[in-house]
């Protein structure tokens, strides 16, 4: 019996061998091991396996980014069980953004400092813009992920619709009966800018539809879990797609 890592693609355990795919993986804990005596299992850095469309065997990220206004680091795992260590100075946005992992099984620590004696704004729009950077990263070619998702979140009385294609084409429609108000401390129109940020560096198309909300933390909390979830399904893989989901070849 032979023990390898990184042998874990997102809802399924696997190992890539003679240029197939196998599953008769047992897993222990973050361990896999093959239950066969001889097999030979490439490194995800062997030139055999450059090009051959295996997807990234780790999709870890990690984003640094300093302005004069913000000072953020990101670390990221889509293959995750759903933990947060999230400090933005912004309460509002952490409580957001740590439901976001948990109900997308995201593994994130994010440390923001930013010039928040001015107001909110920069630090929610650059956390944004990390969070879509680390997602780019962490994905990198695509190969192999189901691509779209789509996901209708309930929150009490507030029904948020999303549905997002991870194509390298960002483009954010964002309607919603939020106005110009406050949750709290919280500005609700950074909301916006948040995905504006989001969409922009992760290369996302995103559809945000509130159907309908009274309750503007529930319609918040509706957004951001739709899009966990939505997130969850498009990053993961499909023992299917060979390459990449797209007639072009190249997303």
């Amino acid at each position: 019996m032979k023990y390898y890592s990184e042998c874990c693609y997102k809802g399924k355990i696997i190992a890539w061998t003679d240029g197939k795919y196998i599953d008769n993986l047992k897993v222990i804990g973050y361990r896999f091991y093959l239950d066969f005596e001889e097999i030979s299992v490439l490194d995800s850095t062997d030139e055999k396996i450059a090009g051959s469309g295996l997807p990234n065997l780790e999709r870890k990220a990690e984003v640094y980014r300093e302005t004069s206004e913000t000072q953020i680091s990101l670390k990221l795992n889509i293959d995750g069980a759903g933990s947060s260590d999230v400090q933005t100075g912004v309460g509002f946005l952490d409580h957001m953004l740590e439901l976001f992992a948990k109900h997308g099984f995201f593994d994130l620590e994010l440390k923001a400092v930013g010039d928040l004696q001015v107001d909110d704004h920069h630090t929610v729009e650059d956390v944004g813009i990390c969070l879509g950077d680390a997602f780019r990263q962490a994905v990198s070619e695509k190969s192999g992920i189901r691509r779209f998702g789509n996901f209708e979140m309930p929150m009490y009385e507030a029904l948020a619709k999303i549905t997002l294609d991870f194509c390298g084409r960002p483009f954010l429609v964002y309607n919603t009966p939020l106005t110009n108000e406050k949750i709290g401390t919280f500005d609700v129109e950074l909301v916006e800018e948040f995905f504006h940020g989001f969409v922009n560096h992760s290369g996302t198309t995103l559809h945000i539809n509130v159907v309908h909300g009274s309750n503007r933390h529930h319609i918040v909390e509706a957004i951001f879990k739709g899009i966990a979830k939505a997130l969850d399904t498009a990053t993961s893989v499909d023992e299917r797609i060979v390459g990449v989901l797209s007639t072009k070849g190249k997303l």
